[in-house]
């Protein structure tokens, strides 16, 4: 038993108390992660968790820090442009951030929402990743020549409809999803002139 315990002490670290709370906060929003809850979860005893925090408020932050972190990494990795790509990768962040397989992630990232309207450090943080979010996407559309204005409302839509359509039951509502969110992310990816252009082209 002493053995068995002392194995999770070293096991669990500072970092493992934060993934385990963002699991928490996944599944239970802002008002579940409690010391009490994530201790359990964790199955280690709460006093073991003032080793690595002061207190909840401590934890809360290194939540949020590890959050915009992982986000910003992803951001950066997804739509950083690619000399060459940039049309092909505004279809690839469509595609990945709309995907059924990123539900997990889109769940935590509503947890965080719902907890940043009630807290201001929350709100400074998902303000934070949004405006990277945005400015990177739009720079992938200034890439393929889209004029500012536009990008800017192109890069908007685009997520209106990633955040959007993760909130949706939508899988009776056309027989042909796959169909329906290709046509979904040419209309978004695309301007008018981009698609009359490939039309006439395809066309010769």
């Amino acid at each position: 038993m002493e053995k068995s315990l002392n194995k999770n002490r070293v096991q669990l670290d500072r970092d493992a108390w934060v993934s385990g709370a963002i699991e928490v906060l996944a599944d239970e929003g802002i008002a579940g992660l409690r010391v009490e809850v994530l201790a359990k979860r964790l199955k280690v005893t709460k006093g073991s968790f003032y080793w690595h925090f002061e207190d909840r408020r401590d934890l809360l932050m290194a939540v949020l820090q590890k959050w915009r972190d992982g986000r910003i990494r992803d951001i950066t990795k997804q739509t950083r442009v690619q000399p060459g790509q940039e049309l092909q990768q505004i279809y690839h962040v469509i595609d990945v951030y709309s995907a059924s397989r990123n539900r997990r992630g889109m769940s935590i990232e509503l947890a965080v929402r719902d907890w940043a309207r009630r807290d201001p450090d929350a709100a400074a943080i998902v303000g934070e990743v949004d405006e990277i979010r945005l400015r990177y996407a739009r720079e992938l559309f200034l890439a393929c020549g889209v004029p500012m204005e536009e990008a800017s409302s192109r890069c908007m839509l685009l997520y209106a409809y990633v955040f959007g359509v993760s909130l949706m039951i939508y899988d009776k509502f056309d027989s042909d999803i796959p169909r329906l969110k290709h046509d979904i992310a040419d209309l978004i990816a695309r301007s008018r002139e981009a698609k009359l252009a490939a039309t006439s082209s395809s066309g010769q």
